[in-house]
């Protein structure tokens, strides 16, 4: 049985009002409206509404985002961040765009040529990985 997957129809929602504890990876779209402690990969787009507040990272094919997130974004087609979004952590991804009044603290790395993405990206977490791993001398 083959599975039906378009841009348009949401797969699953995280309702306002609902809370969930831990990670979630699901195939399609994904609408978060909620709070989300974990983290979510879908192969799909993700919208987070602006009620929606999640500690967790990201991976998505596309993200919207009018909430709050303190986590990673990795969103390699598209990364949305409408006036009422808060992004605390990193983005990666080929096409970025902000509204006016967003807070983003973090690092972004927006590269449209897929060739410059992939190698920033592949730097940037070899940046990443280096530092989690450095040694504190007293």
């Amino acid at each position: 049985m083959a599975v039906f997957n378009d841009d348009i129809s949401i797969n699953s929602i995280i309702g306002n009002g609902s809370s969930i504890r831990g990670d979630i990876k699901i195939n399609g779209f994904m609408r978060i409206d909620g709070d989300l402690e974990g983290n979510l990969e879908t192969t799909g787009n993700v919208l987070v509404g602006e009620n929606a507040r999640i500690a967790g990272n990201i991976t998505a094919r596309s993200i919207t985002v009018g909430g709050i997130i303190k986590g990673n974004v990795v969103a390699p087609e598209q990364v949305h961040l409408l006036s009422s979004s808060i992004v605390i952590g990193d983005i990666q991804t080929r096409r970025f765009q902000a509204d006016e009044n967003v807070i983003v603290h973090g690092h972004c790395i927006s590269l449209y040529d897929e060739t410059e993405y992939e190698s920033a990206s592949a730097e940037w977490e070899n940046i990443k990985s280096i530092s989690q791993k450095a040694i504190k001398v007293d």
